[in-house]
């Protein structure tokens, strides 16, 4: 997490000047040095400093700036009895900390660390812990030698003495603790805080995942009541005056089946020299006013988190799903991108523009995909018949710009979503592989060419922004993934020297529809630095993009929010130097925390998958399935089944003890000559499933059944 966005142009300028010293500085020398003239402010600037991570105080009278001093931040991020792992603030491998320079920190500490070599590699000390975190864990209860213990999910690599139990948590609870350090500075023990149930059910599993990565759900009565007041209060004529009026257009929405946050629209038009595309986009920043509570509400939680059983709305859902969602036959205020783009896919032009729309058909994917490829009911056909030509019109101009966009070189991975099917009870019945059609890809284009144009406006206006950003792959991660895809007889000639995302692209091409598709794409991903936002605009590598913002899911996305904001005032006619004094400090500062958050979001839905997952293939225990290695490590090979689960088979339940893994992709016996590697099909049997840890444990189907299987 990068504090800088916490820090004053003051702070950063003493922060810079105490950097100039490698070693502690008297804080008196120091002020003359630097001729301080407000003491006061000067002594509340290094607290906030020493707050941020950035310098040490001694009691001494002196400061240390740790830039100078070559001392690293970062966080805990996991222990155990004789050892912790810390994980650097500006990336780079986890570091190894024995309990010995441990200094009392525990995961989820923000510590300042000196790095020193050992034969084995790195290690850390802690010098200091800046920031203890809330010390909080969830896990498994259970019952050992008499004692109950907390078996942690994530963070504590060893059991932990469950000291206080007032809520008399019992073995096979989920639970929420508090975790204490005894005084030997080795052994750890907690309070139990919360029961959320039983461990063995995704449901009760999601629940304390969201607790433990710390995702706020509950709105405060403030926040409701404002939300409860814009909803009521609905779309007024005062709130229509002066915007475009479009609701005599043939506009529309397209979505799946089941949303309710409904925050775009679409109408193509033909035109001499090519389509009018207009994308219009739920106004929230009509509603939602600046540092106004639901605006820091959101700021808070950055993004809405989307589970199988539930959603976690960014705005409450009088404004999610109420006076900002796009409902079909009712007026909807809107800030709408138009675009003209030629018969060749090239943008000639872009307006922006606050407008007022009435959407005539509330569409659907699975609906619009069976117009699209021939197989729609009477029904259907009737329902779409106002915007049928708008359909028409739409296919045509993204097959257009899909073609451009290819020709620009953009990355196609392969998707590997899960979609879960739950009874009346929230249990997990269903599992697939989520499907991706036409209307879906036509969509997303679309939203692509909003973004480009919201981008483009604000980087030649010099605005104040939030881009979304995709910097070039680490030449290093490339070459490993290249050792991997050259023992599947990829040619990865094309990665090397600075690849551009044609080059990429073209190797996803080769494994096109063979059974390494999947396999190199998901390699590929892993290699790619994380999109993320920005204040600046550096680029999106794998849309082979210059410019790119997220503007279109303003509902969902605190990024897209942000930018209306700034974008409403520069089409209100606001004076650009207006813009940047009012909003330049807080769009590094949404940037920051919303590139935080959407990871804190993402990891909670993954988590939370595994959980839904694992409780799927609960029912299949000794069954047995067809499926490709997915990927191989040394403790093992994950395979992944056609119903997109995966598992691990795990080395010591190989048949024979005697395979070796070549560090890449592989694992073979040199007595029977066996071998798995990626993309190999195998057939596995089911042999356990351990949903509070959200894993699935495979044997090979020939295995023996008297073989100690996990779990059992």
């Amino acid at each position: 997490m990068n504090h800088d966005f916490l820090l004053s142009d003051r702070q950063k300028y003493l922060n810079d000047c105490l950097s100039e010293h490698r070693k502690p500085v008297k804080i008196e020398k120091f002020i003359k040095e630097i001729g301080v003239t407000d003491k006061t402010q000067f002594v509340r600037d290094l607290n906030a400093l020493e707050a941020a991570g950035e310098v040490i105080l001694s009691k001494k009278g002196s400061v240390q700036s740790v830039r100078g001093a070559g001392l690293i931040k970062g966080e805990i991020v996991s222990a155990s009895r004789h050892f912790s792992f810390f994980r650097p603030e500006n990336g780079g491998e986890d570091v190894y900390i024995p309990c010995e320079h441990n200094g009392g920190a525990l995961p989820g500490d923000r510590v300042l660390v000196s790095v020193y070599q050992e034969e084995k590699g790195p290690c850390g000390k802690v010098q200091l812990v800046y920031a203890k975190g809330e010390r909080l864990a969830v896990g498994t209860v259970r019952k050992y030698h008499g004692k109950l213990e907390l078996l942690a999910d994530t963070g504590y690599r060893v059991p932990i003495d469950i000291v206080k139990n007032k809520i008399n948590a019992a073995p096979g609870d989920k639970v929420q603790v508090r975790v204490s350090l005894a005084k030997n500075g080795k052994d750890m023990g907690c309070s139990v805080l919360k029961n959320y149930g039983e461990a063995e059910c995704a449901r009760v599993c999601a629940d304390a995942i969201i607790d433990a990565l710390g995702i706020p759900h509950q709105f405060s009565e403030a926040v409701l009541d404002s939300a409860e007041e814009i909803n009521a209060r609905g779309v007024t004529s005062e709130d229509i005056a002066g915007r475009e009026d479009l609701r005599d257009m043939n506009i529309f929405t397209i979505d799946g089946a089941d949303a309710k946050d409904l925050d775009d629209a679409i109408c193509v038009r033909r035109t001499e020299q090519g389509f009018e595309l207009s994308v219009h986009i739920a106004d929230v920043s009509h509603y939602v006013k600046d540092e106004s509570p639901l605006d820091l509400s959101a700021l808070e939680r950055g993004t809405s988190v989307y589970f199988a059983d539930r959603v976690i709305p960014m705005y409450p859902e009088a404004i999610s799903n109420g006076i900002c969602s796009l409902n079909a036959h009712t007026d909807k205020l809107t800030f709408s991108a138009f675009m003209n783009f030629d018969r060749s896919g090239n943008m000639l032009d872009y307006r922006f523009a606050k407008t007022v729309i009435n959407s005539k058909v509330r569409g659907v994917y699975a609906e619009v995909n069976a117009i699209l490829d021939g197989t729609a009911p009477e029904e259907i056909l009737t329902k779409y018949a106002l915007v049928r030509e708008v359909i028409d019109d739409a296919r045509e101009l993204y097959g257009i710009l899909k073609n451009s966009s290819d020709a620009r070189g953009n990355v196609h991975f392969t998707s590997t979503e899960s979609r879960f099917e739950l009874d009346e009870n929230g249990v997990c019945v269903g599992l697939r592989e989520r499907d991706t059609g036409e209307a879906q890809e036509m969509i997303e284009q679309f939203m692509i060419s909003a973004n480009i144009a919201a981008a483009m406006l604000a980087r030649k206006a010099q605005l104040p922004f939030v881009y979304r950003v995709h910097e070039s792959p680490n030449p290093e991660a490339l070459d490993r993934v290249a050792q991997l895809f050259r023992t599947l007889g990829v040619d990865t000639t094309m990665l090397k020297d600075n690849p551009s995302p044609a080059d990429v692209d073209n190797v996803l091409k080769q494994v096109k529809d063979s059974p390494y598709e999947q396999v190199v794409s998901n390699a590929l991903l892993r290699a790619m630095a994380k999109a993320r936002y920005d204040y600046n605009p550096l680029g999106h590598f794998g849309l082979a993009l210059a410019d790119y913002c997220h503007f279109t899911s303003p509902i969902r996305r605190y990024p897209d929010s942000f930018i209306h904001r700034v974008l409403s005032a520069y089409v209100a006619g606001v004076k650009q130097y207006d813009i940047v004094k009012a909003l330049d400090w807080k769009a590094s500062q949404a940037a920051d925390l919303s590139s935080q958050y959407e990871v804190r979001a993402v990891t909670a839905e993954r988590r939370t998958e595994d959980c839904y997952m694992a409780e799927y293939m609960s029912q299949f225990i000794g069954e047995e399935f067809d499926g490709i290695i997915a990927s191989v490590l040394e403790r093992g090979f994950f395979v992944r089944l056609e119903n997109s689960a995966e598992g691990l088979v795990a080395y010591e339940d190989f048949p024979g003890n005697d395979f070796e893994y070549d560090g890449i992709a592989t694992y073979r016996s040199p007595s029977s000559g066996k071998r798995f590697r990626v993309g190999d099909r195998v057939r596995i049997r089911v042999a356990a499933a351990r949903i509070a840890q959200g894993k699935v444990m495979f044997v090979l189907a020939d295995t023996p059944d008297t073989i100690d299987l996990p779990g059992k």
